[in-house]
């Protein structure tokens, strides 16, 4: 491997789609590579922290390009049963692989991924044919872009410092520039170069310079450590097995391995319209979102690790005042005050302003989580097993606080930022919670409540029938006593209040189909002129939403449409296999952060149901029940 002279250096096209991003995660935090090699997006080391990499927001906030000096052709895929990405760029001369991973660290045990995580993202650039010149140009900017640190050369590499972090960037041929450094070198046919940056606290040591052996070793034993947690894991049999699996280590990739907790996302302020203010950091773990996902887990990857969530959450969660409703959000290292501030030298994800981090959603009453917790817990209960005092406490504490406040209004799932009202969701959360909880009272040593959860639950019930129902409207509507509609509800069957083939679901899953949705058919959360959320701007079509369109279909028997509605929402999924929390109705470009929790979710169960159904389906034309469900983790697995 030879070095060449340095060419024209070449800027990162700005704004790339976000659809053009892939995720690499280390279960700690998270990096965004382009099509094109850029990295545009990194925190260290958290989740949360501050980006080093940060031009998926501005231009000048830093970023990281390996490629191809030439023109090419880019191919690109996950490594199978791995989160590490292998970008494949033909030039007119050659074939370059650029594989891009944050590594995982030392240790084998699938149930620990990362726990040793040295805070490392390597990238290596291999020649498979012909010869490639491959051009480096490394921007960091900490502290998101405030910061242009000071790089100073080293043998094997340059010492990055400035802000509350420090970091080495490893490699041959590196040249450092003023806040900045950059490499170019000539490859031909099974030639490779690696490139490597750690972080590490002000106040600890630099990591040492990485050799290009040592560097290689990391990524493979990461490679290793992907398919050994999804050969354990992922046992899921049915149709779109392939995109099951990948959204089940798309979650994996979104938890937190030190303390259990899942963030709703990795980014913060992706637009949910361009140009528009509806920009948040999801980069926190919502008790909702983080329940929902260990609930899919269940079907995509056996949640093994379930008591980590559940310890993190009765700590992060612990509260002095009984009476308090629960916080509905916490960090990743379950900090409560996620004060919500604006970072004015920012432009924005195609100047979509204002950019945020934090997120005031943390100080909202949301009453639906109870449900969402105590369905989880109810889910998990073999993955669980004997639950600790403190766990059993929380759990029937949150039953009890279902009880208590389900007359009153709040929030709700998508966090209204406008009055709070009585949502239908949020009551129906609540009958979830204190429905599970009579089911697992001997789990949780509180026989003496059943009597009270039961009755309350029936109060519940009986409310949502004759208050949530608009019989003009033809539909189970956002909230008590108003017409508006609101897709929250098709989760009705769901969760069991109603079969789906109740008349009243079958005709809110038909209003909402014909009156909430794009000309794609894609399904809208509600309809924002209502006013109801007190926020400014248009918003797309949500996909987690679309998705229980289908998963309520396939629940009513409606398999065909259940299935062409899936194959809407799933043919949206970028070259890799992620999914934003929107899509544009006018162009069909993702919006929102990225990759988002919720609509891998959404896949998850969708794909399951449709696939129950057609087991039903099956089993009834050949007169024979074929449709199992133990409670077991892979109960599910489609019978050959």
């Amino acid at each position: 491997m030879a070095e060449s002279e340095f060419g024209e250096r070449q800027q990162p096209r700005p704004f790339s789609s976000i659809e053009n991003h892939a995720l690499l995660s280390d279960r700690h935090s998270a990096a965004l590579v382009t099509a094109e090699g850029v990295i545009d997006w990194l925190c260290f080391p958290r989740f949360d922290s501050p980006s080093v990499f940060g031009a998926l927001l501005d231009e000048n906030a830093g970023f990281w390009s390996v490629r191809p000096v030439d023109s090419m052709e880019v191919h690109r895929a996950y490594l199978p049963g791995t989160m590490v990405m292998r970008t494949t760029f033909r030039t007119a001369h050659g074939e370059l692989d650029l594989i891009d991973a944050l590594v995982l660290g030392p240790g084998t045990d699938p149930h620990r991924m990362g726990e040793h995580a040295p805070h490392t993202l390597v990238r290596q650039a291999h020649c498979r044919s012909g010869h490639v010149d491959v051009a480096m140009r490394f921007q960091p900017r900490p502290e998101y872009g405030l910061i242009t640190p000071r790089i100073t050369p080293v043998e094997g590499g340059a010492t990055v410092r400035g802000g509350s972090g420090q970091l080495t960037l490893s490699g041959r041929g590196i040249r450092v520039l003023t806040g900045e450094a950059d490499a170019m070198v000539h490859l031909s046919a099974g030639e490779s170069g690696c490139y490597a940056v750690q972080h590490a606290p002000l106040g600890q040591p630099l990591p040492r310079i990485l050799g290009q052996a040592e560097m290689s070793a990391t990524l493979n034993d990461t490679i290793a450590g992907w398919q050994e947690w999804s050969r354990v894991h992922q046992s899921y049999m049915g149709p779109w097995q392939d995109l099951v699996h990948h959204s089940g280590r798309v979650l994996e990739a979104l938890s937190y391995q030190p303390t259990g907790a899942i963030v709703a996302a990795a980014t913060t302020s992706l637009p949910e319209w361009v140009g528009g203010g509806r920009n948040w950091d999801y980069r926190y773990s919502w008790i909702r979102d983080a329940s929902l996902t260990m609930e899919a887990l269940w079907i995509a990857a056996c949640p093994d690790e379930a008591h980590e969530f559940f310890d993190f959450l009765t700590a992060a969660a612990a509260e002095a005042r009984p009476a308090h409703p629960i916080q509905i959000m916490f960090g990743v290292g379950g900090e409560r005050d996620l004060t919500e501030r604006s970072l004015p030298h920012l432009s924005g994800w195609r100047h979509s302003a204002p950019v945020r981090v934090g997120n005031n959603a943390w100080t909202q009453v949301q009453i639906d989580v109870y449900g969402e917790l105590l369905g989880a817990a109810h889910r998990l209960k073999r993955q669980l097993g004997p639950l600790a005092p403190e766990t059993r406490d929380f759990l029937v504490d949150l039953a009890d606080a279902a009880a208590r406040d389900w007359t009153k209004p709040d929030n709700g799932i998508w966090e209204v930022r406008g009055e709070p009202r009585h949502f239908l969701h949020s009551k129906l959360m609540c009958w979830v919670a204190l429905d599970r909880a009579v089911s697992l009272a001997a789990t949780l040593g509180a026989e003496d409540r059943v009597g009270w959860w039961s009755t309350t639950a029936d109060v519940i019930r009986e409310s949502i029938l004759n208050e949530g129902w608009n019989a003009e409207v033809q539909a189970f509507t956002q909230c008590f006593g108003t017409r508006d509609l609101d897709s929250a509800v098709l989760l009705m069957p769901v969760v069991g209040l109603l079969p789906a083939t109740d008349p009243r679901v079958q005709a809110t899953i038909d209003t909402i189909a014909h009156r909430l949705t794009d000309s794609n058919g894609l399904v809208y959360r509600y309809h924002i002129e209502s006013g109801v959320d007190g926020v400014e701007g248009e918003e797309g079509t949500f996909l987690l939403c679309t998705f229980w369109l289908a998963q309520a279909l396939a629940l009513a028997g409606r398999v065909d449409e259940a299935r062409e509605v899936f194959e809407r929402a799933a043919g949206r999924v970028n070259d890799v296999g992620l999914l934003s929390e929107e899509i544009a109705p006018a162009d069909g470009g993702q919006l929102g952060n990225f990759p988002q929790a919720f609509s891998h979710i959404g896949l998850i169960n969708a794909a399951w149901a449709i696939n129950r159904a057609e087991q039903s389906r099956f089993a009834e034309e050949v007169n024979h029940d074929d449709d199992v469900d133990d409670g077991s983790c892979h109960a599910y697995v489609k019978r050959v």
